[in-house]
């Protein structure tokens, strides 16, 4: 059992090194990285497509790159909004690392990029373990997928620096309940803010957007409690601390390897292709 946790420390930390890398990298340029995670189906790409299409229209320079075990229908769809996006196909892994992320950025990403948005592979265990170099963590969760989602996923909640809710337009066809949702966000991650959005509504139209802005010209960025206690920041981690008022490192990584109960190792692992 030692050995594993070992291999599991020792993949972490060296995700952290390169995400550390990345960041720099991108923040030499003027870029900020903002990582969106959800379970599959939480309406993550119909959000995101509004927001991009938003960005483009206000004539701010972003991007994304949108990751899927196969096909590449969340690109088709991204590209819609007039942005550049680029489609990363894990061929079965079911999450991005920041050497392989580096990698697809490399002579894709628009120098003038401001923001570069991620939209991780749906799965709210294995991308909640892996900083891929963001500023900015977003998880995302639908009113169908129960007021105790924040409770069943721990990790991932307990990281985020915005958490949003998304297909408000139905909530009360399903009976969701806000406050108890909010309570059990707020037990898991105290102070993290909670925004309510609703893609085919309108709802919360450029909130995302706003918020990622603001992380990256240097705006304060929530610092979860879980990273706080060992003084490192949110399930990215590199181990060093950053302009943005937080830290990435190597403070989760127990309780990561602990959750997910295993490790991936990735160097050639992918495929890609891309749309612009």
């Amino acid at each position: 059992m030692c050995r594993v946790v070992d291999l599991q420390q020792a993949v972490l930390a060296k995700n952290d090194a390169c995400a550390h890398t990345l960041r720099e990298d991108l923040a030499a340029r003027g870029t900020a990285v903002v990582n969106l995670l959800s379970s599959p189906g939480s309406g993550k790409t119909a959000l995101l497509e509004r927001e991009l299409t938003l960005a483009h229209s206000r004539g701010i320079p972003v991007a994304a790159l949108t990751a899927d075990l196969a096909t590449e229908n969340d690109a088709v769809r991204l590209a819609r909004s007039g942005v550049p996006v680029k489609q990363v196909l894990t061929d079965g892994l079911c999450h991005l690392e920041a050497e392989m992320l580096g990698g697809h950025l490399h002579g894709w990403l628009p120098a003038d990029t401001r923001l570069l948005f991620i939209e991780n592979v749906g799965n709210l265990v294995c991308p909640a373990s892996y900083d891929l170099g963001e500023t900015l963590r977003i998880v995302l969760a639908s009113v169908t997928e129960g007021e105790d989602k924040p409770l069943k996923y721990p990790t991932a909640f307990g990281l985020a620096h915005l958490v949003v809710v998304t297909k408000m337009d139905i909530a009360e066809a399903v009976a969701f309940d806000e406050k108890e949702f909010r309570a059990n966000v707020e037990r898991i991650n105290p102070g993290v803010e909670v925004v309510l959005t609703a893609a085919r509504g309108g709802e919360g139209d450029g909130l995302l957007l706003d918020r990622a802005l603001a992380a990256r010209d240097g705006a304060p960025v929530h610092i979860p409690v879980m990273t706080r206690k060992s003084h490192h920041v949110h399930d990215a981690e590199d181990g060093q601390p950053h302009d943005e008022g937080h830290t990435h490192g190597e403070h989760a990584h127990a309780a990561r390897a602990q959750e997910r109960g295993h490790a991936h190792t990735t160097d050639s692992d992918t495929v890609a292709s891309s749309r612009s």
